[in-house]
């Protein structure tokens, strides 16, 4: 079944973004980890892999609807950047390249949109959606009815859908617009580095609206 998931297009473009621009601090995609850790410790050894670069984790929040119109949606994504070894540097680029990227108005909508668009569209998969009233209904609207015309009124009254596949979920496509950024400098260094083996740098939260394809 496919998810309507926006933060894992927006993590996905930043991933190839960010390095584009940086490439002196990554040797490869950026990554994203979902929320889990809630100690220093625990935040180490989850994410051995990137001690040596900038990796990011984030949280969704979602919002009430600025309008009665339902399928314009608000939401925010939380992100703390790491880094456990190396200066201080990189982590500072990496969170001015976020903004760089996304804090630029309908511009920055406009090249993700676009983005997702020549990324995903060759390899998207598109499906048949047939609205639920139909659905649930459908035996009695099509009562009657020959196979072939069956088939006919089934298409006619579904929506194509794009859907792009990551790993073994499927993803509907999503379209952005109206996207911001609010950015809480909260530089902190621990001091006793065999103990806590990280420093957090630069809280960022971005505000996007969305609506589904």
């Amino acid at each position: 079944m496919a998810v309507h998931y926006p933060p894992v297009f927006i993590n996905n473009y930043l991933a190839e973004k960010i390095p584009e621009e940086l490439s002196t601090y990554f040797s490869g995609a950026m990554k994203f980890f979902p929320t889990q850790p809630t100690s220093i410790d625990t935040l180490t050894e989850e994410f051995p892999d990137s001690a040596d670069e900038v990796f990011a984790v984030y949280d969704r929040m979602f919002r009430l609807r600025r309008t009665p119109f339902p399928h314009c949606r608000v939401e925010q994504l939380l992100y703390y950047f790491y880094k456990t070894a190396g200066g201080i540097e990189a982590l500072i680029e990496t969170t001015q390249a976020v903004q760089d990227i996304l804090d630029n108005g309908s511009d920055s909508t406009e090249d993700l949109n676009y983005w997702i668009k020549e990324k995903y569209s060759a390899e998207s998969k598109t499906e048949l959606v047939l609205p639920s009233e139909i659905k649930t209904r459908l035996d009695r609207y099509t009562s009657g009815m020959s196979a072939t015309e069956k088939e006919d009124f089934v298409i006619e009254n579904s929506k194509e859908t794009a859907v792009v596949s990551f790993g073994e979920q499927d993803f509907f496509l999503p379209y952005f617009y109206e996207m911001k950024i609010f950015h809480l400098e909260e530089s902190r260094d621990i001091i006793d580095f065999g103990t806590a083996r990280t420093y957090a740098a630069n809280k960022i939260i971005l505000e996007y609206m969305w609506h589904k394809p």
